[in-house]
């Protein structure tokens, strides 16, 4: 597939790109984004008052922002490779925008949903921060800089519970809205001041049939997946949604491999390392979703329960916390094995670690330090594992495919979280016990959640163990024969 350079002058600036302005501007973004998950934690439980509709109805609030990450990711990134990766980044940040001041400004369930899904939208900007840094940094910044992006998506996560919770605490909660609209509006200035617009464009025509086919399939997917415990695992609704999901995403599959300018190129994605990864991706999501579901509630539980530690939301977010700063701290570490071993070996000991961690939290669960102890030791082989995979899609692809690619791993990551939160919610809601003649989740099924979380890492680590041996540096290492003479090899 062949790229168009945009004009020199494209980006409105002569001189050339400041390294560390663009990582940490890219980073700065990506948290901002990966705040979402977070944002409305602290006040689910509040949200049907606050909106006045009933709880399944408010649900829709978290709901909705999930779907519309799921089908924004691939499209936005097959649109950035297209037209200008900073230019759909910068779009990406106006929807954030947008969806944040909707919120803020809504008393209503319609607003709140329709301002939700408008932050959903904004998913795409870690894997196009990724992709712009592939094209604008220099070879020997790329792996710890697309490390730090990458890892983004749990620090956001991890650094914003707190704040959230803070801010639902002592404040109106349309504060929190507010705020995340101010983060993204200094985000928004900053990458249109300090980031350049990429040069390398793949051309061609948006597949608007593909976009239409992946978005109905997604939907479908992740909708019976999220809404399937309440409206029953067995029901009509959640079986036809699940059977229309592998329908159309197998006509879409057969599809795409027929048109000319697929938005996802299927054959790409399957060569194996870029397979192997997104694979080990979806079980990386899901490991690490699985101990953010388990923490808050062991730390929320009453006392009287005997392994509950009766703790505030507060207490919940400084405890988790530690783990965005550790895995932020292990993206120069990750980049450095990458360096001298390769990212197979990085992410397969990512992988271990992770393990690791979930093995302690079966042990380990009965005070606050304990719980700290846990999540950045699962956070230290996240971070691994998150900095190690841009690195072997990169790899893999020409540099004019970068956006879409990275964009389906982390749609990747985005199933496996779902898929995490689907079953530890059937788990959790049958292996209960009762305290007042009110059924809560059990000890015991807090550590089956845990060790599930422990097998998806090993699985991981076993689809790791897969892709192609590390090989040094060298003319050898280009993407493909395809691939634009502007594309860096990743070792």
């Amino acid at each position: 597939m062949s790229h168009t350079p945009a004009p020199p002058t494209g980006t409105g600036r002569s001189a050339p790109p400041r390294p560390n302005a663009v990582v940490a501007v890219l980073a700065l973004a990506g948290i901002t984004v990966s705040l979402m998950q977070t944002l409305v934690i602290p006040i689910v439980p509040e949200l049907p008052r606050y909106l006045n509709a009933t709880p399944s109805d408010a649900a829709w609030a978290v709901t909705a922002t999930l779907l519309a990450a799921s089908v924004a990711t691939p499209v936005a990134g097959r649109l950035g490779d297209m037209f200008g990766k900073r230019r759909l980044l910068l779009v990406s940040l106006v929807l954030l925008v947008s969806g944040s001041v909707v919120c803020a400004l809504s008393d209503a369930l319609v607003p709140m949903i329709i301002g939700r899904a408008l932050q959903g939208l904004a998913a795409a900007v870690v894997p196009l921060g990724i992709s712009i840094m592939r094209d604008e940094l220099p070879p020997e910044r790329l792996a710890g800089s697309t490390a730090l992006m990458s890892a983004s998506l749990g620090v956001g996560g991890a650094l914003g519970l707190p704040a959230a919770a803070f801010i639902a605490e002592h404040f109106d909660w349309h504060v929190l809205f507010w705020t995340s609209a101010a983060l993204g509006v200094v985000s928004l200035g900053l990458v249109r001041t300090l980031v350049p617009e990429s040069r390398v464009r793949a051309g061609g025509r948006f597949d608007v049939l593909g976009a239409l086919g992946i978005a109905a399939g997604l939907v479908s997917l992740l909708l019976a997946v999220s809404k399937g415990a309440d409206w029953g695992w067995g029901s009509g609704t959640t079986l036809g949604l699940l059977a229309l999901a592998v329908v159309v995403l197998l006509a879409w599959g057969f599809y795409e491999l027929r048109t000319a300018q697929p938005l996802v190129d299927l054959r790409t994605t399957a060569r194996r390392q870029v397979l192997v990864t997104n694979l080990a991706s979806v079980a990386f999501g899901f490991s690490m979703f699985a101990m953010s579901l388990v923490l808050p509630q062991l730390l929320q539980l009453p006392t009287q329960t005997g392994y509950g530690l009766g703790r505030s939301m507060l207490t919940v977010g400084l405890v988790m916390a530690p783990q965005g700063l550790v895995m932020m701290a292990m993206a120069p570490v990750s980049a450095a094995i990458t360096k001298a071993r390769g990212p197979k070996i990085t992410l397969m000991t990512g992988a271990v670690v992770v393990a690791v961690g979930y093995g302690l939290s079966i042990l380990l669960m009965s005070e606050v330090w304990h719980l700290i102890l846990v999540s950045c030791v699962i956070g230290a082989g996240v971070g691994f594992a998150y900095g190690a995979m841009p690195a072997l899609i990169m790899g893999a692809v020409p540099a004019s495919e970068t956006a879409a690619a990275n964009s389906l791993n982390t749609l990747m990551r985005s199933i496996g979280t779902s898929v995490a939160s689907a079953v530890a919610g059937v788990i959790l809601a049958r292996m209960t016990t009762s305290l007042g003649g009110h059924p809560l989740p059990s000890e015991n099924g807090f550590k089956t959640v845990m060790a599930m979380g422990a097998g998806a890492a090993v699985l991981a680590f076993l689809l790791a163990s897969f892709l192609p041996r590390h090989r040094p540096a060298g003319p050898a290492d280009a993407p493909s024969a395809a691939a634009e003479p502007t594309a860096e090899p990743v070792a």
